[in-house]
């Protein structure tokens, strides 16, 4: 497995197994096979409700700790915000059965994100986890967060795949030393992504599916990449992307796919903003 480094010093895989939209009941069987597969970067959030059930498989695997690097997310905190987070972070704790986190993300850029972040910040000083960061941070947010505090985030989770490459944050992201991580890296198969001409002459070349160019042009940007599956097949087929690598030509070519606009939801859109900080997590 490939690695980047963090801006702290922490090595991060490349490639890792999300668990979003995975029903609880189904997510223990999920991650078991994942981590079966090779994967050990494994993505939850707090608002997903199957921490539980990822920290089941964790446990059950019999895989060292030092060798799994573990992600959860802290949802949108009422004031005081510094010590919801510090709740927050702590049942999450428990429900994966852990006693340190890798990366504890803020999903969402709403609340009190700089009482929030104080509270991360404190967290990562004691050594609860390893690196903090953000989810979902336009370029505006991003930058005011790195500037008014004394941590830069590690990283920021953000809406990436071939319809929405988000090039020039990168770059930007990058000169600030957050690393750049994707999510709906297949965009969900909307725009018939799975069946794109483009993508599947480029896997045809290689012998690879079109998810296995996807991913491969992700990691290959320095994208980190979280691909979701319950199926162990797929899981398999996911993670055998470093076994060739794409062309500049192929590079520029999945380029022209870039629409430069959100397939999901705007996070400047007033009536999302309202849902998403008036919802909160048990």
């Amino acid at each position: 497995m490939q690695h980047v480094t963090l801006n702290n010093g922490v090595q991060m895989p490349v490639l890792g197994f999300g668990v979003f939209q995975i029903p609880p009941e189904q997510t223990e069987q999920a991650v078991t096979d994942a981590l079966a597969a090779g994967y050990r970067l494994l993505d939850t959030a707090a608002a997903y409700g199957n921490e539980e059930a990822v920290g089941r498989a964790i446990k059950n695997s019999g895989i060292p700790r030092e060798e799994l690097f573990v992600t959860t997310k802290l949802w949108v905190q009422d004031a005081p915000a510094e010590d919801n987070t510090l709740r927050a972070f702590e049942t999450s704790l428990a429900k994966l059965g852990l006693d340190h986190l890798d990366l504890y993300l803020m999903h969402q850029p709403f609340g009190d994100v700089y009482g929030q972040w104080r509270a991360m910040e404190a967290l990562h000083r004691e050594g609860l986890t390893k690196a903090i960061g953000v989810a979902n941070f336009y370029p505006d947010r991003l930058i005011d967060l790195i500037l008014n505090n004394k941590t830069a985030p590690a990283v920021n989770q953000i809406e990436t795949h071939p319809f929405f490459q988000r090039t020039d944050y990168q770059d930007l992201m990058r000169a600030h030393g957050v690393q750049h991580q994707s999510w709906g890296g297949f965009a969900e198969g909307k725009n018939d992504l799975f069946t794109n001409p483009l993508l599947a002459e480029i896997g045809k070349e290689y012998d690879k599916s079109v998810a296995q160019v996807v991913l491969r042009w992700l990691t290959q940007r320095g994208v980190i990449a979280i691909p979701k599956s319950v199926h162990a097949a797929r899981m398999a087929e996911n993670i055998d992307i470093f076994d060739f690598e794409l062309t500049g030509e192929q590079m520029a070519a999945i380029a022209t796919l870039d629409t430069g606009n959100t397939l999901f939801f705007d996070h400047h859109d007033p009536a999302m903003v309202n849902w998403l900080a008036k919802r909160r997590v048990s």
